[in-house]
């Protein structure tokens, strides 16, 4: 049984599937990463990271991506499995029995999949350039199974609310004009996005007609999960801080 250091996906999953995401709590790093920071790339201490991980639910078939914004999915399946590999990549999907999918955020959309029958998963990460590359895309077409079979739950992100954007955006999802509100504030064009409803929209083309999450907002509940966009608009108010924050992790696996 999971702990109050995470949520678990109110989604309709097999029995089989594990899912979890970590919130920031009840783990070893020192703020202003505290304290269950997950990511190494951040500046946190290394050894205090190694720490938090091993502290994950089957910590040992944990494979670290290295997120660097791309519509790459790598099929852990097909792969040799190196343990200290850093698989270049923003999604992932295995059939291996505890073989751990995940991805880190902290603000970006963490969206975990798996089939009804429970065969196969996958762990995507969606800031808006993997839904406008086609991250979630690329991660189905991938699986081994029918689109309308599997189910997605959408993790802790930042809302519309607070997610400010520019006129450049906008025009990479001129096929989904109502995720976005223009500023009415602002000086320029600035909007702000609903990645939520981005993701839902591109699931539901798909065929992915089982869509569950999107309740949860990064930067309004930064006690419970990090905020990078939060820290840094933080920042801006007090120039004595620096913009530094650490990553939950999102993560399935076949049991």
């Amino acid at each position: 049984m999971l702990s109050q250091n995470y949520i678990q996906p109110n989604w309709p999953a097999p029995n089989n599937v594990r899912a979890f995401t970590s919130c920031r709590s009840g783990g070893f790093s020192l703020p202003p990463y505290d304290s269950f920071n997950l990511a190494q790339h951040v500046g946190d201490d290394k050894n205090l990271v190694s720490k938090n991980r091993q502290l994950l639910p089957n910590y040992q078939n944990f494979i670290w991506l290295n997120q660097t914004h791309s519509n790459i999915c790598v099929d852990f399946t097909m792969n040799k499995i190196i343990v200290d590999t850093a698989f270049q990549a923003d999604a992932c999907l295995s059939t291996k029995k505890n073989q751990v999918c995940a991805v880190m955020t902290a603000d970006c959309l963490p969206i975990l999949l798996c089939d009804q029958q429970g065969t196969c998963v996958a762990a995507v990460h969606a800031g808006w350039r993997g839904l406008a590359d086609g991250v979630i895309e690329n991660t189905v077409l991938k699986m081994p199974a029918t689109p309308k079979s599997l189910i997605a739950w959408m993790g802790p992100a930042i809302s519309q609310k607070y997610f400010e954007v520019g006129k450049e955006v906008t025009a990479m999802f001129i096929d989904c004009p109502q995720a976005f509100n223009k500023n009415l504030q602002a000086a320029d064009d600035k909007y702000f996005a609903n990645l939520y409803y981005i993701a839902r929209q591109k699931m539901l083309a798909l065929g992915i007609t089982q869509v569950f999450g999107g309740e949860y907002c990064t930067y309004q509940q930064d006690h419970l999960f990090f905020s990078h966009r939060k820290t840094t608009h933080q920042v801006l108010q007090d120039s004595n801080l620096l913009t530094k924050t650490g990553r939950i992790v999102s993560a399935l696996y076949l049991n």
